[in-house]
């Protein structure tokens, strides 16, 4: 049954996200958004706990004797994902928190400078333990040498670009539903849907709740969300689907370093459209 973890993540994730969320709010844990508003967070780790109590009931289901509760790849999915939300609550905790705004160089150069300067910079912890888990959970498939490190530079790659994308209440989450989308009806596998279900389900039920800027992802959120993209990308694709996937982000990347990603989307048709799309309007 192995749509069994999405089911069993959303109905837990209905019960521990928005109480999750609250939480923060109660404890004094809230950020300023980029209209200024205070946010509950990083919500984001609403996602990883409700994915986690959500294994209690499946890893049961699994030893009872229930089929198919786990794919193959269930595995080094949860490890990717978690990995990478935990990097990112370290940088939530003690980095600089998310940006608000998207105005002037950021990214790689930023981080890369301060590493430099002598200064201790999360970010580039957060994208050297990134490659390490990358490494790691692409390791030991058969895979050729370059097949390994083109899924590895996927996986990292998507990771940061989501990261650097979610500068907007929803607008991370609702690129991996599209990307998501697209994956599933152009492949016609559900395997890596199903696979990554035990955080969609988390995901599905903080979206409005990140739309109308009650709780804000969040590098947590958004590292998580950017594996869930990465690991969907390299478990549909080819060789050469990924290939082309890299270069792909890699531009929108390489863009994000230097222009501002939010200008493009709001002079966009279509795009502008998307992104706000469920969005709280605000005079």
């Amino acid at each position: 049954m192995p749509s069994l973890p999405l089911l069993v993540s959303l109905a837990v994730a209905a019960l521990i996200v928005p109480a999750a969320v609250r939480g923060l709010r109660e404890q004094g844990l809230v950020r300023e958004n980029y209209r200024g508003a205070a946010v509950a967070f990083p919500a984001g780790v609403a996602i990883i706990v409700a994915a986690l109590l959500a294994l209690v009931p499946l890893a049961l289901a699994r030893e009872l004797g229930v089929d198919d509760v786990f794919t193959s790849a269930f595995g080094q999915g949860l490890t990717y994902v978690v990995g990478v939300a935990l990097l990112g609550l370290v940088d939530d905790l003690v980095g600089q928190g998310p940006p608000t705004a998207d105005v002037g160089p950021r990214g790689w150069r930023g981080h890369a400078r301060a590493t430099v300067g002598g200064r201790l910079s999360t970010g580039a912890l957060k994208a050297a333990g990134s490659l390490g888990l990358a490494l790691y959970v692409l390791g030991g498939q058969g895979l050729s040498a370059s097949e390994y490190l083109l899924g590895v530079a996927v996986l990292v790659l998507a990771t940061n670009f989501f990261n650097l994308l979610d500068l907007r209440p929803g607008r991370s989450a609702k690129a991996l539903l599209l990307l998501g989308a697209g994956l599933t009806i152009g492949s016609l596998n559900l395997h890596p849907l199903w696979t990554l279900g035990i955080f969609l389900g988390p995901l599905l039920v903080l979206l409005p709740l990140d739309l109308r800027e009650r709780g804000m992802l969040g590098d947590t959120g958004s590292n998580a969300v950017g594996a869930i993209a990465g690991l969907w990308l390299i478990l549909t694709l080819s060789t050469t689907g990924q290939t082309v996937a890299l270069a792909l982000i890699a531009l929108a990347t390489a863009y994000g370093e230097f222009r501002s990603i939010s200008a493009l989307i709001d002079r966009t048709p279509g795009l502008r459209q998307i992104d706000s799309l469920g969005r709280a309007s605000h005079a």
